[in-house]
């Protein structure tokens, strides 16, 4: 998929900024099993930032997915790839939840477990 060597490292969370998107990306949808397969026996590197969705996406994956500290944030590098803990990804995984049929959450609003079906997710690779 791409040529980039592969890290021990992923870089995963629930949501991915678009202002920090300043290089061309791929984004590719990911079903569970590829998704399980790409992060067996990797370091997991946490930016999720919902505290809420946290247990209903570890007992989907069953992964903790605990970031270190609360709503970490991911920054730039100089070269545009995203910056986490020190370290620089050219790839990241985003989990997203699929909600009930017509829900749409309120602005400031923490979306409950009962109103997530399932979670989508995406590679976004950095070109």
């Amino acid at each position: 998929m791409n040529n980039l060597p592969k890290t021990s490292t992923v870089l995963i969370g629930n949501s991915f900024p678009l202002s920090l998107i300043r290089r061309s990306v791929r984004i590719v949808p990911m079903d569970k099993a590829s998704f399980l397969e790409a992060v067996r026996g990797k370091c997991l590197l946490s930016f999720w930032g919902h505290t809420n969705t946290l247990a209903a996406v570890q007992e989907w994956t069953g992964l903790d997915l605990t970031p270190a500290t609360e709503r970490p944030a991911v920054v730039l590098s100089p070269e545009g790839l995203p910056c986490f803990d020190g370290q620089v990804f050219h790839d990241c995984l985003i989990l997203s939840p699929d909600y009930r049929q017509g829900f749409r959450p309120c602005l400031g609003d923490e979306v409950g477990a009962e109103n997530i079906l399932g979670w989508q997710v995406l590679k976004i690779i950095w070109e």
